[in-house]
């Protein structure tokens, strides 16, 4: 199983971007879903996870201060594909964005790297003018 993480690019400060996140042949809705990045010489750190939705009415959502209010996790169940929409983009959030799950349902903070049992291919996201 490995998940797909896509939708990188360049942009410029202030702008936006919306990373998709998939999984064929794998289904996602029970699991909580987090995005990790790593920028050049750091360590990957946690961004944003959602729990499962599955036998509730909405998923929780938890952020790390650094993208709180204005990044913006979601799921779509029907479509299997979890996304994180980035706006008011500044350069320190360029990095490589990875999606992961320690399948679980429920989210544990941001998630851990540690934690992590499933990760995809992660999708290049540059924040320059």
């Amino acid at each position: 199983v490995q998940l797909q993480a896509s939708g990188g690019g360049t942009v410029q400060p202030g702008g936006s971007l919306t990373l998709s996140c998939e999984a064929p042949g794998f289904t996602l809705d029970y699991y909580a879903m987090s995005w990790f990045r790593q920028a050049p010489g750091k360590e990957r750190e946690g961004v944003s996870c959602i729990s499962s939705n599955i036998g509730s009415t909405d998923s929780s959502t938890y952020y790390a201060d650094s993208v709180k209010g204005r990044f913006t996790i979601s799921r779509d169940n029907a479509k299997n594909t979890v996304y994180l929409r980035m706006d008011s983009l500044k350069p320190e959030d360029t990095a490589v964005y990875y999606c992961a799950t320690d399948t679980l349902s429920n989210c544990r903070g941001v998630g851990r790297t540690h934690d992590m049992e499933i990760w995809g291919k992660g999708t290049q996201v540059t924040v320059s003018s």
